[in-house]
């Protein structure tokens, strides 16, 4: 098989991206890369126009590295609190999964942010604080905080009979059939 250069114009899954110079078959080039406008041939022309692409490339990738490495340090000190609902027992109904923690991020802070960048290691399935990693770029990794807190509070727990209501409550339970000392029913 021979082989053609081509310089990419496009990012291609597997093979590079834009600006490169990469070595495929020329079937490959020729039926596919340079019709859908994915690629060019290797020319003279050709290469001071790809300098001019890598010139562009390369600032683009600092600004998105230098703005996602401030948007890391903002998150860091920020705490996302999602509501979840839960049963009597404080058992979450569902879990929180990356896209529900995208969609709180975009409402609660006006972040748009892509649900595959945000790693969990399971689904989160209980209430709490929880740390989730989040992938923004490939140099950059950062944490951010959840609250998952219930809709529904959790019904109080009766506070603990004092010696003087249990008194109270045993003269007032006495209702229908009495019974004797000797343990004979008598009717009320």
């Amino acid at each position: 098989m021979s082989k053609t250069e081509v310089i990419l114009i496009k990012n291609v899954v597997g093979l590079g991206a834009e600006s490169d110079h990469v070595s495929v078959t020329s079937g490959y080039a020729r039926n596919f890369l340079i019709p859908g406008g994915l690629a060019v041939p290797v020319t003279h022309g050709n290469r001071k126009w790809i300098e001019n692409l890598q010139r562009r490339r390369a600032e683009r990738e600092a600004h998105e590295l230098n703005s996602m490495t401030e948007l890391a340090k903002s998150l860091n000190k920020v705490t996302l609190t999602l509501l979840a609902k839960t049963g009597e027992d404080g058992k979450m109904f569902g879990s929180i999964t990356p896209g529900s923690v995208a969609d709180a991020l975009k409402t609660q802070l006006d972040v748009a942010l892509d649900k595959r960048k945000i790693h969990l290691q399971k689904p989160i399935h209980a209430t709490g604080d929880h740390e989730v990693e989040l992938w923004l770029h490939p140099e950059v990794r950062c944490s951010l905080k959840i609250a998952v807190k219930s809709t529904n509070p959790l019904p109080e727990a009766p506070a603990a009979p004092t010696a003087e209501s249990a008194k109270e409550a045993a003269k007032t339970e006495k209702r229908g059939r009495r019974f004797s000392a000797e343990g004979t029913a008598k009717s009320a």
